[in-house]
């Protein structure tokens, strides 16, 4: 299918089916890889090199079976008949957008918040940030919602719609194996630092021009809806790397701007106090509609994202996206 094409279609079908917990979300199976590759690679005793070998072959192998299964399923469907063809690469790009389940994720939180229920804002929130979230009061349920809004508005939305324009579905497909081995072994604790080094890195790699095209795109958003977008734009340039992360620091940056509000800081994990630098510093903390202002800001994010995906799709002249 053409990629002009196929990146509205698989937008409007992310904007009308979400996220539904039923649906066989590859992302899911590529956690299940993950996991029993975890298992068979790891033994009690295993050295910092060994580990770091055994990490990176785990990683070469999921990018590159997310990537190889993608193409043939859409090459074997299309064999049999083109509207097949369409349909699973339609279905299965879906599977890489994020925006419809990053705004209803998040606005069944602000509900929580509208109705003074801060007990299930805190347990709504859980299901979207990795942070400790048991004592968090309405301005940092607030803080974490924006945040994860910013930086899932990069590898939720910018980042597949960047790398489908570029190499079709299977692409976009291997980059969600990358952020899915991330999220699950990119961490810098003892258990995974040498293990999940590889993957850490290539996330970073990974997601580098993506994010920065998400606080460019959240600057161009934020002049649409007539915010603060020359805040947007100074605050980027300003804060963008004031963040552990590489690149979560650009797009929440822009959006910090954007927005008014102060963002970063420090958060709990599993009990342990890590901190963090403060995004916006001359700002208050943000307060419950703050959230309501970030939803609407990504939802633009997502259509300007989109239009310029097909611009790129456009400009490298690819006819087929398989």
């Amino acid at each position: 299918m053409n990629r002009c094409a196929l990146l509205p279609i698989v937008y409007v079908a992310d904007q009308i089916a979400g996220d539904p917990e039923w649906f066989p979300h590859p992302v899911r199976l590529m956690g299940s890889a993950i996991t029993k590759g975890e298992q068979r690679l790891r033994w009690p005793g295993q050295s910092d090199q060994v580990a770091l070998a055994a990490g990176a072959a785990l990683t070469a192998a999921v990018v590159f079976a997310s990537y190889f299964l993608t193409h043939m399923t859409i090459k074997t469907a299309y064999q049999h008949s083109r509207l097949l063809g369409s349909m699973t690469e339609i279905v299965l790009g879906w599977t890489c957008l994020a925006a419809r389940n990053l705004q209803d994720e998040a606005s069944l939180v602000l509900a929580s918040l509208d109705t003074g229920d801060i007990l299930l804002a805190r347990r709504r929130l859980a299901r979207i940030v990795g942070r400790d979230t048991d004592n968090l009061d309405a301005h940092e349920i607030s803080r974490a919602v924006i945040e994860t809004l910013a930086e899932s508005s990069s590898d939720g939305v910018i980042a597949p719609l960047f790398y489908m324009s570029l190499g079709g579905v299977p692409l976009a497909m291997a980059y969600k194996a990358v952020n899915t081995l991330d999220s699950m072994i990119g961490h810098t604790d003892t258990r995974y630092f040498y293990f999940g080094k590889v993957a850490a890195r290539l996330d970073d790699g990974a997601n580098f021009i993506p994010a920065r095209l998400a606080a460019l795109v959240t600057v161009s958003a934020s002049w649409f809806l007539k915010t603060n977008a020359c805040g947007a734009w100074q605050l980027w340039l300003r804060d963008g790397g004031n963040h552990k992360s590489p690149n979560a620091g650009q797009p929440e940056s822009a959006m910090a701007g954007a927005l008014g509000v102060r963002l970063g800081g420090g958060n709990f994990y599993d009990g342990e106090f890590i901190s963090g630098e403060t995004i916006g510093q001359e700002f208050s903390a943000p307060e419950p509609q703050d959230v309501r202002r970030a939803i609407r800001v990504v939802s633009a994010v997502a259509l300007i994202g989109l239009s310029a995906g097909v611009l790129l799709a456009g400009l490298f002249g690819s006819r087929k996206s398989r």
